[in-house]
């Protein structure tokens, strides 16, 4: 599942597996101008904030083509550039590619050498994400027991991700360890990620998993039914504020009342160090249709007010430990946090 993110250079496209259509259907999406990249990262074709990274990084290589039909296509290119990074709000890891590739962009640069620095950078940029998920799974599978079952919401696995995962890289590599792991996958609505994509992904791996309702979770956790809570992030703030898919902060609530450790499996580049806290990271609201429709059909009344916000904040405080592929870190996170980022090299 490596090849959900396809960068096809010849052919000047961008391949995305349609993760709207998954598990009925196995369909891309062909990527060929800024618009394109766009629209797959708004209507969530493309979804998991490394994986929104990764494409957006190869959306910057897309609109060096397109604006590079203009004579004077510099001006043009910083246009493209600003609306990929405005696509969605919440998840740091798209502005945080599309920084990185424009930061490598000098004035001097013909088209030609700068296409060539950003396509080497942005197969950097899924490179690295591959490795440091896979670091972040040997890090995480030393907390998973053997025979331990662990609750996840949303999907963290190899579809959010370039490849491997981060909350379900923790589950392979405790597989891979070959301990004996089940996972129940909350449904996560109104979109049901987990249940549409994570049983989807863990099924085909071989990976026992169970999938659960959302309001089941309270009592799944009194019943004993659950040793681990791993969840992703799509922005970590620097004192470890830690936004995620809605219910992950019910979640949070639900493991401390009930002794249960909670982690968070999340890249560096996760992490927005320019935000001291949480509380001013932008909670994107969704169509109502999400929630109103399921299958297209409507089954809910018209006319009746809808609240989707995609997004949820879980305090530092609720959180046992950040995963992360410079190993695990704990409270506080502010002294932690700095530390791992001392011992990143630079990119």
């Amino acid at each position: 599942m490596e090849n959900h993110i396809q960068f096809l250079s010849a052919a000047k496209v961008l391949a995305l597996l349609d993760q709207r259509r998954l598990p009925e259907r196995e369909e891309y999406v062909f990527c060929r101008t800024t618009a394109d990249v766009v629209q797959a990262l708004q209507n969530m074709t493309v979804r998991g904030a490394p994986a929104i990274g990764v494409s957006a990084a190869f959306g910057c290589v897309l609109a060096a083509w397109e604006a590079g039909a203009l004579r004077n296509w510099r001006p043009r290119l910083k246009i493209l550039l600003r609306e990929i990074l405005e696509a969605r709000p919440t998840a740091v890891n798209l502005a945080w590619a599309v920084d990185r590739m424009r930061r490598l962009w000098k004035p001097e640069d013909s088209l030609e050498r700068l296409l060539e620095i950003w396509i080497r950078e942005a197969e950097a940029i899924r490179e690295e994400d591959l490795a440091a998920n896979r670091r972040m799974g040997a890090y995480g599978a030393a907390l998973i027991a053997d025979g331990e079952t662990v609750m996840t919401h949303c999907n963290a696995g190899r579809l959010a991700t370039a490849g491997f995962g981060t909350a379900l890289g923790v589950v392979y590599a405790a597989m891979e360890s070959g301990k004996n792991i089940r996972v129940i996958a909350n449904e996560t609505r109104p979109v049901l990620q987990g249940a549409r994509l994570t049983a989807y992904e863990l099924n085909m791996a071989g990976v026992p998993v169970t999938i659960a309702c959302d309001s089941a979770c309270a009592l799944l956790m009194r019943r004993g039914m659950v040793h681990k809570v791993l969840a992703g992030a799509d922005r970590i703030a620097a004192n470890g504020d830690t936004v995620n898919k809605i219910g992950t902060y019910g979640l949070a609530l639900l493991a401390r009342a009930h002794k249960i450790p909670f982690y968070i499996a999340a890249p560096l580049s996760t992490i927005d160090r320019n935000l001291p806290d949480g509380e001013s990271i932008p909670l994107e609201e969704r169509s109502s249709q999400e929630v109103t429709h399921l299958a297209g059909v409507r089954i809910a009344p018209e006319g009746v007010p809808v609240l989707n916000y995609a997004f949820d904040l879980t305090p530092a405080e609720l959180i046992t430990g950040i995963i992360t592929e410079q190993g695990i870190l704990r409270a506080p996170y502010g002294q932690s946090i700095a530390g791992a980022f001392a011992a990143e090299p630079s990119k």
